[in-house]
């Protein structure tokens, strides 16, 4: 994983990914520069592991290019692909609240350009917006009543 310089492109792309996700899409351009200026860009190799099942969950990622797999551990040595990502695709947005450990394992099916957010650096923007942390609250509590009650 190599870190890569954040260019007004990329920003601009971030910006319009991110405006599908409930979490960002009500967000005013203000509190979307606050996000701008804390995310950082990574380029991952093919086969290299962007997260692993069981790891803490304190990281948001958007899928700029790339193909990714997600997959769980079943037994000892066997795992179960559950989903692919692609360009637009992102992850871990419930880290960003509840930081609860990883479900799955995301690895890099080939090279693979990833914005990501950290938890610690959201909570920074939500505690400077009482009002948007809030509404963030609401939204997840929203999701994981979604989660809780999808049929099997």
């Amino acid at each position: 994983m190599d870190k890569l310089p954040l260019t007004d492109a990329d920003t601009v792309l971030f910006t319009k990914l991110v405006r599908k996700i409930n979490f960002f899409a009500s967000m005013n351009m203000s509190l979307l520069e606050k996000i701008l200026n804390r995310i950082t860009y990574y380029q991952y190799g093919k086969g290299e592991k962007v997260c692993r099942q069981g790891d803490p969950g304190d990281t948001f990622f958007v899928v700029a290019e790339g193909k990714l797999k997600v997959s769980v551990r079943e037994a000892f040595l066997f795992s179960r692909t559950l989903a692919t990502f692609g360009a637009g695709d992102c992850f871990g947005e419930m880290a960003l609240l509840e930081r609860k450990p990883r479900n799955a394992t995301v690895t890099c099916e080939e090279d693979s350009k990833i914005f990501i957010l950290t938890a610690e650096h959201f909570g920074q923007v939500l505690a400077e917006n009482p009002s948007f942390a809030q509404e963030i609250k609401q939204l997840a509590k929203d999701r994981q009543f979604e989660l809780d009650h999808k049929p099997s």
